[in-house]
């Protein structure tokens, strides 16, 4: 995986331009690989007369068939078995079902690299001993999704002093410490030294609200961040503005907007997509997406409603080079932060109640397996 290789650790970490060539390639050595090791893979595009060798410049990418999240939920496609990965995650298994993923030793490297050349970029990396705040999982040996692992290994970023976890094991369930978290907060306060929350913005945005509710005003160091991802999910109903969430932050706890980020990524794509200031999450060059229309699944153009589809060639446990989620964004160019590649912005999922998803509706791509 040579090819691979050179593209996760390049230091054009958001230059399309000078990265194009070298994802086509390694795109085709994935696809190569994959169809050579999983024979569920290989019968899917079979199936749809697929021939990699169609594939030869970005604008190609289109063509590769993008395997739906939800199919997934209920399919397990390996190429590599499983026993024989480093790291195994699930996704977080919205509605009862989880998709399997995981990283072989190559995949794991690289996603290192990737992501160390991400959150530098993103000036999230730091030397600064922190406090934290995570508004996710306490680490425990029963909860293997992606999300928790992710918010344990995300305190690498700068060295912890310590963590106050927001959900943790009580009688065998999770629950939330609501007092343990204000009490830290209000103690981390005092210190000289930074803060950092992360988790969900829903669990943020309860955070804020009971830091209200209990009239606690505090000013955070000023090198503290707030780093939240995964979405709204069952909250989606009282989902509220960035800018909202912005302000209600500054107010409770001094924090500048330049230290506000967001975070988006999936179980089945591995790769963060950090928002700028403006809000918007710009693609890496270790990945490509391509917005497809929700009923045809063709390409749309700039600026034009579909649905997400993103690409990497970063797997090689999982024939996940190509996945169709249920997130409805919009692609456009020149967003104005300095930032030069691309960037998206995400409209909303279908996929809540009595709306059908667009993967269900996709997967129509696999009605012939």
């Amino acid at each position: 995986m040579a090819d691979r290789r050179k593209l996760f650790f390049t230091n054009d970490t958001y230059n399309h331009a000078k990265t194009d060539t070298l994802f086509v390639l390694a795109m085709k050595e994935n696809v190569s690989f994959h169809t050579k090791h999983c024979p569920q893979y290989k019968r899917i595009l079979s199936d749809f007369n697929f021939d990699i060798s169609s594939v030869n410049t970005v604008e190609d990418l289109y063509k590769i068939p993008p395997l739906p999240a939800s199919y997934l939920k209920n399919h397990t496609m390996l190429s590599k078995p499983y026993n024989k990965l480093i790291v195994k995650t699930t996704s977080s298994g919205t509605g009862g079902k989880k998709t399997l993923s995981g990283f072989d030793t190559g995949s794991g490297l690289c996603a290192m690299s990737m992501l160390l050349k991400i959150f530098k970029y993103n000036k999230l990396l730091s030397l600064r001993r922190t406090n934290y705040i995570i508004l996710g999982y306490k680490p425990d040996k029963s909860n293997q999704t992606a999300m928790a692992k992710a918010l344990k290994w995300v305190s690498v970023l700068a060295p912890p002093v310590k963590i106050e976890y927001a959900l943790k094991i009580k009688n065998g369930e999770y629950n939330i410490d609501v007092d343990g978290i204000m009490d830290a907060i209000v103690k981390f306060s005092k210190q000289n030294k930074p803060v950092r929350i992360i988790g969900f913005p829903a669990y943020f945005k309860m955070f804020l609200e009971e830091l209200n509710e209990r009239n606690i005003k505090i000013h955070l160091h000023k090198n503290s961040k707030i780093l939240l991802g995964g979405g709204w999910k069952s909250m989606f109903a009282e989902a509220i503005s960035k800018d909202e969430l912005f302000e209600m932050a500054n107010a409770a706890l001094g924090i500048q907007r330049r230290n506000f980020k967001d975070q988006f990524s999936t179980a089945e794509h591995p790769t963060p997509y950090i928002a700028c200031e403006n809000h918007r999450f710009h693609i890496p060059a270790f990945s490509r997406v391509i917005v497809r229309d929700i009923d045809s699944l063709s390409p749309v153009g700039e600026g034009v409603p579909g649905i997400l589809n993103l690409i990497s060639p970063l797997l090689t446990s999982m024939p996940y080079g190509s996945i169709l989620t249920d997130d409805i964004v919009i692609k456009k160019n020149d967003c104005g932060c300095g930032n030069p590649a691309p960037y998206f912005e995400i409209m909303g999922r279908v996929g809540l109640a009595n709306v059908k998803t667009c993967t269900q509706a996709a997967s129509d791509f696999l009605k012939k397996i």
